[in-house]
This record gives structure tokens, sequence and C-alpha cells, in this order.
């Protein structure tokens, strides 16, 4: 029997060049919700909401999930309202959402723990009802999946909406150094409102990940035609965000070999390699960096995902490489990681941290669960993504462990 309370899951990590010295290295997940606040609660299809700021509803959540020592790392935040995503997501371009985020964030500290602002470009993967304006990306390229629909029937309407109705617009060069300069003031106040760190989300089929990725990114400019083209926009995007708040403050999550979003890129190793090793020489002292285990998949199940490696010659693929090359910044992973397979991988070396989502939303005292073995508490699929007529039910009324 192995004795959990002392797995090195429970000791502690230095993350943020020394700057922040974590009680244990269980972190809670960015988990997109849609539980925030509408600005304009009466929404009409001549006249829709589209902005929300985190309510005291929000401020429970994650209260309820932070422990002394403890990381936290916030849902997406879109730092734009062109880069909103999903109806009920809270951003940080309004007075009135860093109002919001400023009481999560005290309430976080308040009980000891760290929390960490992800910032979120859905880029193509939204539609014009949601932002008021056309979706944009690295270049125009159609949805590949023509009946693939938009996760929320848009105000007024009485059916989902296909992506591939709402073909994005390329990026000109202006508009992406607008967009970075959109991050980088964003990222300014994440930290003025007393966020810990920023976290780039370039992972799961959103903009930045739609550079890097070949069958969207068809651009042949200095954006676009190679791996390390393709890499500009991440490299430049994470450089002016280290100016504005320093790479101490910084991290980044990248899912190299995800599916989401119909990111379907190939020459996957070479561009995140080249990517990594840029990041690691560019910045040595980022905060830490967060991956997406390579089976794990947000759509498809393990066998389906190995028949898409296998596809790509990668049957035998692990986060090895990606981990040697940026050695001593704190290493993070995510991607099904349960009460039954988390033990003895920090003591490998694989990873420094692990990263828990679904069962964090089940189990606001995970931690707690984990250390001591008690069962874990079932999570409700169908309550992950709001907004709802009752946002309570499966966000926080999941109780502790008795």
């Amino acid at each position: 029997m192995i004795d959990k309370s002392q797995s090195k899951l429970f000791q502690p990590l230095v993350i943020g060049n020394g700057k922040i010295r974590l009680d244990h290295r269980v972190v809670f997940a960015p988990l997109t919700r849609n539980r925030g606040e509408p600005l304009s609660p009466v929404s009409t299809p001549q006249n829709p909401n589209r902005i929300w700021y985190p309510g005291d509803l929000m401020v429970e959540y994650y209260t309820q999930r932070t422990t002394k020592g403890g990381l936290l790392i916030s849902e997406g935040i879109p730092p734009s309202l062109e880069s909103n995503g999903m109806p009920g997501v809270p951003g940080l371009f309004t007075q009135e959402q860093a109002d919001g985020w400023r009481k999560v964030v005290d309430a976080v500290h308040e009980k000891g723990g760290y929390i960490y602002c992800q910032l979120w470009h859905a880029g193509r993967a939204t539609i014009p009802q949601m932002t008021g304006s056309p979706p944009v990306s690295a270049t125009a390229s159609i949805w590949d999946s023509p009946d693939e629909c938009y996760s929320h029937i848009p105000v007024g309407e009485s059916k989902h909406v296909r992506y591939a109705d709402h073909p994005p617009v390329e990026l000109s060069v202006e508009h992406i150094k607008k967009t970075i300069k959109d991050y980088c003031d964003v990222a300014e106040k994440a930290m003025q409102i007393g966020f810990d760190g920023v976290e780039i989300h370039a992972g799961n089929g959103y903009l930045p990940e739609q550079f890097l990725s070949s069958n969207i990114n068809k651009r042949t400019d200095e954006y676009g035609g190679s791996p390390e083209k393709r890499c500009r926009f991440v490299l430049e995007l994470m450089n002016e965000i280290a100016k504005r708040i320093g790479e101490e403050n910084l991290a980044i999550r990248l899912s190299p070999f995800g599916l989401f979003n119909q990111a379907r890129g190939e020459q996957r190793v070479e561009t995140w390699t080249y990517l990594c090793k840029s990041l690691k020489h560019a910045h040595p002292a980022l905060s830490y960096v967060s991956f997406i285990e390579p089976r794990y998949e947000q759509i498809f199940s393990y066998e389906e995902k190995d028949k898409f490696l296998a596809s790509w010659g990668l049957s035998e693929v692990t986060l090895d490489a990606f981990r040697e090359i940026f050695g001593d910044t704190p290493f993070f992973s995510a991607g099904g990681f349960d009460d039954s397979n988390s033990w003895g991988v920090i003591e490998s070396g694989k990873y420094d941290a692990l990263l828990y989502g679904r069962y964090f939303i089940s189990n606001p005292d995970l931690v707690n669960r984990l250390k001591n073995g008690i069962p874990l508490a079932a999570y409700d699929r169908a309550r992950f993504y709001g907004p709802f007529e009752d946002n309570v039910i499966g966000y926080t009324d999941y109780p502790a462990a008795k």
C-alpha cells in the first residue's frame, strides 16, 4: 500500500523564478464554466448581451477550490470582445470585469492560495452573433467539418449555427499587432488587480494554435509557410507580454498533439520543438509551462486518439522531449489524472506538478481527498458548460467529504 500523504504530490514546488512557493503540486486546471453575470440582463436579438463579469457565485466557486499554498489557474479570460468564444465567459476588458476578478483574486489570497489569469482568444472558434464582429484567424480557413456547430444557440435563434457558415477573416499584420497589444494590456491589468501571474492559452485549437497548425494557417508571409514562421505569432506574443509583466510572471499552455477545434496540422514534432526551444532560449525564467498529455483529447476516446497518433507515426510519443528542452522550468501536465494514476508520477521526474480539471469540478476538496485516500465524487458532464437558469447546480453545490 502506498502512503499517499507522503507522495511528492504534496511536497512544495517553487514557480515564478523563485517568487512563489507552492505547498503542494495538485493544480486546479483552467476550466470554462460559463457562469458569469451578464452586463445587460435583458438580451434581445436586436441588442444581445455580449459582456459578462464575475459575480459572487464565481467568487464562491474559486474559493471552494482554494487550499493554502495551492495554485489555481483561471478559466480562459478573453482579452477583448472580439476574442470571446462563448456566452457566460467573463473577460477582462471592462471595469466591471476587472472589479469582479479582483474579488475572486482577493478571496483566493485570503485562503492562502495563488491564482494565475489564463488569457484565451477563440480566434475562428466563435461566431459573429457572439462577438458582434467576424471571427478572425491566421487565414480565412473554413471549418474542416461542414456540419460542426457552435456550442450555444444565439439569442433569438431556434437552432445551432454552423461554423462553416461564418468563415474567419485573415488577420492583417496590423491586426496581429493590435491583437498582441490587447493581450499585453489585459496581462498588465491582471497583474494590477492582483493575479499572481498570467498563462497564455496556446493550445486546444484557439488563436495561437491556429497559427501553429498547418491545416489552418495557409499564410505565405512571415507568419506562415514553415514550422518556424508558423511559430512567429506565439513567440512575438510571449515576447511582448514578457516585456510588460516580466517573464517570471508568465506561463504558457500547449497541446502539441491535440485535435480540438479542427487542429489537424502536420509537422507536429518539428513545429512544437522549434517553438519550445525558442521559448526556452528567449525566456529561460518563465514561471512554468503547462502541457496536455498526447493521448488525452477533449472529444475522442484514448483508442480513437491512438489511431490519429499512429497515422502520424507517433504511436509512442510522450512529452519527454519537451521536458528535456525546458530543463529547470517547472513542467506541468494535464490529461486524465485522478486518484488511480497520480502516484509515482512526480517522483519519476517526468513532471513537476499535475493539473486536475473534471474531478476538481465535483470535488472542491480534491487535495484532501487525494492525500487521505477518500473516494472521489462523480462529476455531471451535463452541467459543465452554462449558462443555466440556475447556475449553482453542478457548480458550487458539490459537497466536501465528511
